[in-house]
């Protein structure tokens, strides 16, 4: 086991590569833990596997987890069996105990109520954001929390070791790791779009100063894009007053391989027998989401309504396949988007709904094989987000999908700017814009949109997690501090 002081490399996320599975979902009676899947977490935990006492640090996320952090000294969960039987002795994790209510103020109050909008440029300007006495509790939080991680890393973290900090809710870390710990080699990762100094500089002025510090502690700063590191360094010159050298870039790509793998299991073909039954031989806009404001459910929906009006020829010929997966139902402005975009989808449905066809097949649920079946039968893949930092769904269809899909993709995500020429860019807030650019994917001769997917199902797999994961870690050794 893992003694304190002696990794050489850390992993620091607010969400881990564990998940407690309460009795009542596991099956067995008691409380369970399955380790996490996804492509992400397995390029870091093939890079933590590979060092001998490497640790992730995490939070916990619930009273489940919270409980069991506190079984273990430090929260070294991974020393308790049922966590060491789901980790196989790869690596170790440490699980932050941090109390609710800081919790819940730093995730949901600063993170996802604030970051996440200005980031996403999600405010409503004439009535958001409004900065009074309750939200600088929640500011206060919001750097506990941010304490905690530093505190545990510094105390974790061998001579030299090299500690990767995700995202934006620990975006003060690096600088409090820097204090406590002078010899560490540190990165962070924002996988979130950036912003302009004007937009960034809605924040109070010492949170937005506090912010840009607190990332320029690390010696290697990662984004998904240039465009986003270039909005960085302009807020470091006009926040913090600081040149940025550290910024590199990393585009975030999927692991083919392992994609495959997911996406024809059994439970994925049975999915996708059932969504053939309902689609026949039409055409199929595929798209998956999380009800998320960023995403732009709402005016996706809007676009398909108007190229049905524009376009009646497509009536009957296609159907519009929306998988969405629930999104921070705790936050009211997320249950009211997901009210409205229901009520649309219904609205549609009934203007269009005949008895042999149905135009938009709308779901939200937590159903991953259903997600992949839509995937791997989309003719068009469609994704117009408001902002994204890559957007991994678009670059998992091109990659899924037996039909050589077109694309329509925003132009606000990352993902264009990998794929380029050959993706149908769309401006997210034109629905008649994004309307003609379906009805132009749709007509596509077969020969040109096998060419475009091929380069772009290439350019989606140029760089899989555990080589994204790896170029940052060559990158903080070689720029690292002696």
């Amino acid at each position: 086991m893992t003694d304190s002081g002696r990794a050489p490399l850390l992993v620091a996320s607010n969400r881990g590569p564990l998940t407690v599975v309460p009795a009542e979902d596991a099956g067995n009676g008691e409380d369970s833990v399955r380790r996490g899947g996804g492509g992400l977490v397995s390029g870091m935990q093939a890079a933590l596997s590979a060092a001998p006492n490497a640790v992730w640090v995490c939070a916990a996320l619930n009273d489940r987890e919270r409980a069991l952090a506190r079984q273990a000294p430090d929260g070294r969960i991974s020393e308790l069996p049922q966590v060491a039987d789901a980790l196989q002795g790869d690596f170790e994790v440490s699980m932050l105990p941090v109390d609710a209510q800081t919790f819940r103020n730093a995730y949901n109050g600063v993170a996802n109520s604030t970051l996440w909008f200005v980031l996403h440029q999600l405010y409503d300007l004439p009535t958001q954001p409004v900065f009074d006495t309750g939200w600088r509790r929640q500011w206060s939080s919001y750097v506990r929390y941010n304490e905690a991680f530093a505190r545990s890393l510094a105390q974790q973290a061998g001579p030299d070791a090299a500690v990767m900090v995700q995202d934006y809710h620990l975006f003060l870390v690096p600088k409090l790791l820097r204090d406590l710990r002078p010899d560490l080699r540190i990165g962070h990762f924002t996988h979130t779009p950036w912003i302009s100094p004007d937009y960034f500089s809605a924040l109070p002025d010492d949170v937005a100063t506090a912010l840009v510090d607190g990332m320029l502690g690390a010696d290697v700063l990662g984004f998904h894009t240039e465009r986003w590191a270039e909005l960085f360094r302009e807020c470091a010159r006009t926040i913090a007053g600081r040149e940025a050298d550290g910024v590199r870039v990393f585009p975030l790509g999927v692991d083919a391989d392992e994609l495959h793998g997911l996406g024809h299991r059994r439970s994925v073909d049975s999915a996708l027998r059932v969504l053939d039954e309902v689609v026949g031989d039409r055409l199929v806009i595929g798209r998956v989401d999380r009800t998320e404001l960023s995403k732009n459910v709402y005016r996706g929906l809007l676009a398909y309504r108007e190229l049905l009006r524009r376009h009646p020829e497509w009536r009957g010929k296609v159907v519009h396949a929306v998988y969405n997966n629930p999104s921070r139902e705790d936050l009211p402005a997320y249950r009211e988007y997901t009210a409205r975009i229901e009520r649309l989808a219904a609205e549609i449905d009934d203007e269009f709904g005949s008895d042999d066809w149905t135009p938009l097949i709308f779901e939200i649920s937590d159903d991953y094989p259903a997600a992949l079946a839509v995937l791997r039968r989309s003719d068009v893949v469609f994704v117009n987000s408001v902002r994204d930092g890559m957007n991994l769904v678009v670059l998992e269809g091109l990659v899924l999908s037996e039909r050589d899909p077109a694309v329509v993709l925003s132009r606000e995500t990352g993902a264009a700017e990998v794929l380029g020429a050959d993706a149908m860019i769309v401006n997210p807030f034109d629905v008649v814009g994004t309307a003609d650019a379906l009805h132009q994917a749709l007509q596509l001769p077969r020969p040109e949109r096998a060419a475009r997917s091929g380069r772009m199902r290439a350019a989606a797999a140029q760089l899989p997690p555990t080589d994204w994961f790896r170029a940052q870690l060559d990158a903080v050794d070689e720029l690292g501090r002696p």
